[in-house]
């Protein structure tokens, strides 16, 4: 299984809209995969998802830290640092976050869920929503 994680972290450091048919490699055709947006059954449908996020992606490049395997179940911290012309003026936003995933014998993803501050990934990068944003994150700190 650890040649299973190691595939997965290698195929997300390569992956971009041009090479979406990689996931098939690390993906289970049944997986469900989530989110803080979605929640998504089925390989087609992560491909078409991932589709539709590439599009207009310019980079995106992943940090891993303190990957782990237990068994059957993994857990990944990464930094995500993304390049979007329409997010903070097309200036790389870096996100961190966690993914848990769960391998079915074959040795490919059947379960993934995400879990990062989407405020952090798209709200505070827009031009107007951005500062409403940071402001009441500022304010429920306080």
């Amino acid at each position: 299984m650890d040649a299973a994680l190691t595939r997965f972290l290698e195929t997300y450091q390569r992956l971009d809209k041009h090479n979406l048919a990689s996931l098939g490699d690390i993906y289970a055709k049944g997986v469900l995969f989530e989110d803080p947006a979605h929640r998504l059954q089925g390989l087609a449908a992560l491909q078409g998802y991932f589709a539709s996020l590439y599009e207009n992606v310019s980079a995106v490049q992943f940090a891993y830290a303190a990957p782990w395997l237990h068994g059957e179940k993994a857990q990944v911290q990464w930094t995500m640092t993304l390049t979007h012309p329409r997010l903070a003026g097309g200036r790389p936003v870096a996100v961190e976050g966690v993914s848990l995933l769960r391998f079915a014998g074959s040795g490919k993803v059947e379960h993934h869920r995400d879990y990062f501050d989407l405020g952090a990934m798209l709200y505070e990068q827009l031009p107007l929503l951005g500062p409403v944003v940071k402001a009441v994150k500022r304010r429920l700190a306080s």
